[in-house]
């Protein structure tokens, strides 16, 4: 009893998540603060550089809508019908302003709300994006901790040579291998179509393997070196070293007191891949024929239907962001990369 009390002791100063200091919870709402200020501060930069950067794609709606038949004033007439007629940063802030109530303007070809399309399509790229997040975290600290506790070792020079072979494949590229594999060589999982949760939950998890997989493999390797880095040095650390003495299991050093406080790099390493998921997923979701929204964005695109491109690129943005905030509360109540180097 007296030896797990001093243990205990030992470990208890640099074990996160202890909320019971005075000063935590205001520490805790400065940086959520801080992050909210920084995250709003993005949204609208991206979002103007997306309004604008669709505002000088020279595309004119009105005169491919009308024909070359099309008079200029009936052209005109057309432009102000779709408000292109007006300033940019007021076309903006009317865009932003219906955009935060859901209202994303209306497709120029169909005709049908931006929000109904991309509602539709949302769920998709979503899904694999989520997948491969959490593929990536699995695969990130599974091969961190162990090429840590074995550092030297074999498990430790086969996880770092995996990783470097995982960092150097594109997602395009591992989307296209899996394809040949699964298509081919073991039938397993489709290569092709989205079945939604709601139809068949086993058919939804099935299809969304092989685009998840091909998006993990570099952030999961990042974050194996990243946690395998400052695992290692946490590991090393007194309070670490007298624990051991004092006859803790080692499982419990691992996973109780070390890993929480080396965690802090490999989050910070997956805040940093997050946009490349959410952006890849977006691309993926073309190789593997799922009707996401770079499906959708791509067909707007080719049409120059500018409402839907930027009401797709909003919402990607929007996950960005999100995910972003998240991570870094993560972060922030683990201690943070700082706390992790102590």
């Amino acid at each position: 009893m007296t030896t797990t009390v001093t243990a205990e002791a030992l470990t208890a100063p640099s074990t996160p998540g202890t909320a019971v200091h005075p000063r935590g919870l205001p520490a805790m709402v400065r940086t959520a603060l801080a992050t909210l200020g920084t995250a709003v501060t993005v949204f609208v930069l991206a979002t103007f550089a997306t309004f604008a950067l669709g505002t000088a794609s020279g595309s004119n709606p009105a005169a491919v809508a009308l024909g070359e038949v099309a008079t200029q004033a009936d052209v005109d007439r057309l432009n102000h019908v779709f408000g292109l007629d007006r300033p940019l940063l007021v076309r903006y802030v009317d865009w932003i302003s219906h955009a935060v109530t859901g209202d994303l303007g209306t497709s120029w070809f169909t005709s049908i709300p931006v929000s109904d399309s991309v509602a539709q399509a949302f769920p998709v790229s979503l899904s694999i994006a989520s997948g491969a997040i959490l593929l990536a975290l699995l695969f990130g600290f599974t091969g961190g901790v162990l090429a840590a506790v074995s550092r030297g070792g074999i498990i430790d020079r086969l996880v770092t040579l995996l990783s470097t072979v995982s960092a150097t494949i594109p997602a395009f590229v591992a989307a296209i291998g899996l394809i040949l594999l699964f298509a081919y060589a073991i039938p397993i999982f489709p290569v092709a179509g989205y079945v939604p949760p709601e139809k068949s939950f086993g058919g939804w998890i099935l299809c969304l393997v092989l685009p998840s997989i091909a998006l993990s493999l570099d952030a999961g390797a990042d974050i194996a070196r990243q946690l395998r880095t400052s695992l290692v040095g946490v590991l090393g650390e007194n309070y670490i070293i007298g624990a051991r003495v004092h006859g803790l299991a080692p499982a419990r050093i691992v996973f109780r007191h070390a890993l929480p406080i080396a965690s802090g790099p490999a989050l910070s390493a997956l805040g940093v891949h997050a946009p490349r998921l959410i952006g890849g997923a977006v691309i993926t979701e073309v190789i593997f024929g799922m009707p996401g929204l770079g499906q959708l964005a791509n067909r707007a695109a080719l049409q120059g239907d500018i409402p839907v491109v930027q009401g797709v690129l909003l919402v990607t943005i929007l996950m960005v962001v999100i995910t972003g905030i998240v991570i870094n509360l993560i972060i922030a109540r683990t201690g943070g990369t700082g706390r992790s180097a102590a």
